[in-house]
């Protein structure tokens, strides 16, 4: 019998990634997405014979309750993904980023496997040259943080359950986002040579989308040794301040200029780096560096000529 996962939100920008990678290591896997942003990055799955798709929201408990049955593990991947959207809309936030997750919780069994995507934002300021580690104090700054960290305190009292606390994530997918930092910033290096910084001494830790998905295929199968844990999945060598990430572009696009303003602030006031010791010791390494993905957003970016790929 295969090993049947459900993911929830598995059109979206990582799940469409994330699905087809774990087709092609032999598992089942069913998505369930409301297709909010109408796209149609799952089309080439749709002829494999283990892939099942359902239009439906993850906030309906009479479906999950019905979709449950029969899988193994379950990777909710639906949300509001980001600071600005959660803010637009705090209902939906609320309800599908933490609420969602509760509702998961009291329906699947306690023989089922959960692996919850978090965000590593919830350290919201970190102290000074210190790496944030797994027992670094959460202190999110915004609502979506906040969602995050309550559906993360609520998911490790539960048994079968793993936390991925996710650094900015970047590369391209199918099912494209511009608003993510690396991925805005290499745009517009592309299509405005220049951009101007606000707080560019704000520091991050940043991963490839690819490597994302490769971390929850890791967990999957080393699921016993990892459980009732939460991990940070980041690249160790790209804990970089804004500054720095546009050095980095600049190698690549000479011509691109950046420029940091005295004036005025960045609404999104993080500023920590990050330890992904915990899940190295585990086995797993991101494969994937940052001038690896800015490589690809190049050319992925000779395509992509509008901003309708993005939560904002």
């Amino acid at each position: 019998m295969k090993h049947k996962i459900l993911i929830t939100g598995g059109a979206g920008y990582l799940g469409s990634i994330l699905v087809p990678h774990l087709l092609s290591l032999n598992y089942a896997v069913t998505v369930l997405d409301n297709f909010l942003f109408r796209q149609a990055s799952l089309l080439d799955c749709c002829s494999h014979p283990d892939f099942a798709v359902i239009r439906g929201d993850c906030r309906d408990p009479e479906l999950m309750r019905r979709l449950l049955a029969g899988h193994d593990s379950i990777i909710p991947l639906a949300a509001l993904v980001g600071a600005p959207i959660c803010q637009q809309d705090q209902f939906a936030a609320s309800s599908t980023n933490r609420d969602a997750i509760l509702m998961l919780l009291r329906l699947a069994s306690r023989q089922q496997q959960i692996l919850v995507p978090i965000t590593n934002s919830g350290y919201g300021i970190g102290e000074h040259d210190k790496l944030c580690t797994e027992e670094s104090p959460l202190r999110p700054l915004s609502l979506y943080g906040r969602l995050k960290v309550e559906a993360e305190e609520a998911l490790l009292q539960r048994d079968n359950s793993v936390s991925l606390r996710l650094a900015t994530v970047f590369g391209i997918s199918p099912r494209m986002r511009l608003d993510l930092l690396v991925n805005d910033f290499v745009y517009r290096a592309i299509n405005d040579s220049a951009i101007v910084i606000f707080e560019g001494k704000f520091k991050r830790n940043f991963i490839h989308v690819r490597d994302v998905a490769r971390a929850f295929a890791h967990v999957l199968e080393n699921f016993q040794e990892m459980k009732n844990n939460a991990y940070n999945v980041g690249l160790s060598e790209a804990n970089l301040s804004k500054l720095e990430l546009c050095k980095v572009i600049q190698r690549h696009l000479p011509k691109f200029v950046f420029l940091e303003s005295e004036i005025g602030e960045d609404p999104d006031k993080r500023d920590y780096i990050v330890s992904n010791e915990k899940i190295e010791r585990s086995g797993f390494q991101a494969k994937y560096s940052l001038d690896q993905g800015i490589q690809e957003l190049i050319k992925g970016y000779q395509v992509i000529r509008n901003n309708q790929y993005g939560n904002v």
